[in-house]
């Protein structure tokens, strides 16, 4: 496997896996990944960086939004000092071009080889997991596993962290999730919550949800903060009014427009930066 540069606005290709170069879908500012054959790293280097991201977007696990959470995520974090590395993972229940299909887990045997691909870089910067909506998810389980190379911390985004588990359902009754690799993985890896304690990450956490979110539900933060308030974990919550889901870095114009000062003032501190903000 070789790295393969994207034109000179774009990002450096790492594959993780073998096949061909995986290819976008539609039109900017709205492309999307919808089949993904092999896994891969999009890296976006920051001058003078002081830390670094492995970032996932979200797409429900059944694509991955490309330019919203990918590449405009990253444009801002390198103009932080922070280097984004965007995982293209594959998708749970997808064709895995051999007559079958991709196993529930195998975004998270796809953020694993990320992982050992960034702790053979030796780089020495702080690590930070972020994902966004489904990303998130996978960011809170990354966050939970046993590597070698340990985060810093982990930021999620309007996540279905635990409320999408089969027996924590919320609203009540909510079906599940198709296909059913993707529901087992949720079913899989509940985040913050105090009965399954495989799904607490071990490193300080921050949370940025919409009061109002339709699609994620604030509940699944909610279970998570009162299992940081009883188990003293280090978790931080911060809920916006005006926000929609998928708010990002485009819809602004409500309180959320401070989520990114928070966020970046947030990794600072939790990389020993004795300046933050």
């Amino acid at each position: 496997m070789t790295e393969s540069a994207a034109p000179a606005s774009g990002p450096l290709i790492i594959p993780l896996g073998e096949g061909p170069e995986n290819r976008l879908e539609g039109e900017r500012p709205d492309r999307q990944y919808a089949v993904i054959v092999r896994p891969e790293l999009h890296v976006w280097r920051a001058e003078k960086p002081w830390a670094r991201v492995l970032l996932f977007a979200g797409g429900g696990y059944t694509k991955i939004v490309y330019d919203k959470e990918g590449p405009e995520v990253a444009a801002w974090l390198t103009g932080l000092g922070v280097e984004a590395n965007l995982l293209i993972h594959r998708l749970p229940g997808a064709p895995d071009g051999r007559g079958g299909r991709h196993a529930k887990d195998i975004a998270l045997l796809d953020g694993l080889r990320a992982l050992d691909h960034l702790a053979g870089e030796k780089s020495g910067l702080p690590l930070f997991h972020f994902g966004l909506s489904s990303g998130g998810h996978l960011a809170g389980v990354m966050a939970c596993q046993p590597h070698r190379l340990k985060a810093a911390g982990a930021l999620i985004c309007y996540a279905p962290i635990n409320a999408n588990h089969r027996a924590h359902k919320f609203p009540a009754g909510k079906p599940d999730y198709p296909p059913v690799e993707k529901q087992d993985f949720y079913d899989d890896w509940p985040i913050g919550l105090a009965e399954h304690r495989h799904g607490l990450p071990k490193v300080p956490v921050f949370l940025a949800y919409a009061a109002h979110d339709r699609s994620v539900p604030l509940r699944h933060a909610l279970n998570y903060a009162e299992t940081a308030s009883a188990l003293e974990l280090d978790v931080d919550l911060h809920v916006f009014a005006d926000a929609p889901h998928g708010f990002a870095l485009r819809s602004l114009d409500g309180t959320q427009a401070a989520w990114p000062g928070l966020a970046a003032d947030w990794m600072r501190r939790k990389a020993g930066l004795q300046e933050a903000g």
